[in-house]
């Protein structure tokens, strides 16, 4: 068990709601629209220092002054996030802070309905799934991540101004390119470890002897020709009023036997992959951070077949999994139905 309870206040629809977390498997059953998500998204930002859904002005519940979530794990540390309608502070073992702090943070696998798009969705869709994913892996790459897009935005500012010469976005090329690089290198290196264990995991749940692997596709190559070519590009940059060349362009494509899976693999094999994935992900977690995740799935045993609920219950028995549903899963051992609505 990581987690014991959590309480929200003023948090999107909820004036006060107090979950009590089973050691296993906690279950969240109501109607559509009655705030189960919220709860974990409240869950995801008190454990992540962010929400995976909005900004704080679209949380807060309308009217209120504030929202607050508070968190106490199992061995009785606690976690509070305050937004006050302008500013969040979080209040971790009696310090305040603007930011989580990392030893404060703690790792989830988070998985939601859309994501069982994700093969066919677009690479922008995909570039923030795996952004999000290799930030909890890594800390340096959510801070190479976070400087490299405040680099664009002032470099894209530039560029829309009615007179700027390539000298002016310089010092912006060069951030881009550092910043980019080591973006670059994470990417490449979580990519390669997930194309190692794909298909071994995918056919553990589809039971056949299909191939499955995922590729980084980047226009990216040297720091050199990086520089180069946004120095290159500058003028068609300045017409088109954005930049045009770097990372941000970055793609990632499921390979299905050879094929792209977008268009050759069934809904059902699209399905086997990211559930595979997400097997991956608790795995890297493990491997690299040395702690058992808490897994967060909201409403997913409803889009998949009961073969895939019964390998996703039987991969994650050991995590504390806390799920939401319409209707209860009576074949989960150790669940709480909390019904509200």
């Amino acid at each position: 068990m990581v987690i014991r309870c959590v309480k929200l206040t003023n948090f999107r629809s909820h004036k006060e709601f107090l979950l009590q977390c089973n050691p296993r498997t906690t279950q969240i059953v109501g109607e559509n629209g009655c705030g189960k998500t919220s709860i974990l998204e409240a869950i995801y930002e008190v454990m992540q220092g962010k929400s995976f859904r909005a900004v704080d002005r679209e949380i807060l519940k309308r009217g209120a002054p504030y929202y607050r979530v508070e968190m106490e794990y199992e061995d009785g540390r606690k976690v509070v996030a305050v937004f006050d309608g302008e500013k969040k502070e979080f209040l971790a073992e009696d310090k305040k802070s603007r930011r989580l702090p990392k030893k404060a943070k703690y790792p989830i696998v988070l998985f939601e309905p859309d994501d069982l798009n994700l093969v066919g969705s677009s690479p922008t869709r995909r570039r923030n799934y795996f952004d999000r994913m290799f930030g909890q892996l890594s800390e340096q790459y959510g801070v190479a991540l976070a400087r490299y897009n405040k680099a664009l935005k002032q470099r894209n500012e530039l560029l829309k101004q009615e007179r700027v010469d390539v000298g002016e976005v310089f010092s912006w090329n060069v951030l881009l390119v550092k910043h980019g690089m080591e973006l670059h290198r994470v990417r490449t290196e979580m990519v390669g470890w997930v194309r190692e264990k794909i298909t071994e995991v995918y056919r553990s749940i589809a039971e056949n002897l299909d191939e499955v692997s995922l590729e980084y596709v980047s226009e990216v190559g040297s720091e050199s020709e990086f520089l180069s070519r946004l120095e290159r590009d500058f003028e068609r940059d300045r017409i088109i009023g954005h930049t045009g060349y770097g990372v941000h362009h970055d793609n990632y494509e499921f390979i299905f036997n050879q094929n792209k899976a977008d268009g050759s693999a069934s809904r059902g094999e699209v399905r086997s992959m990211v559930v595979a994935l997400k097997f991956i992900e608790a795995e890297m977690i493990m491997q690299r951070l040395g702690q058992m995740p808490v897994v967060l799935l909201d409403d997913v045993f409803s889009e998949l077949d009961e073969v895939r609920q019964k390998c996703l219950v039987r991969n994650f028995q050991n995590n504390q999994v806390i799920l939401t549903a319409v209707e209860g899963q009576d074949d989960l051992s150790e669940c709480v139905v909390i019904r509200r609505g």
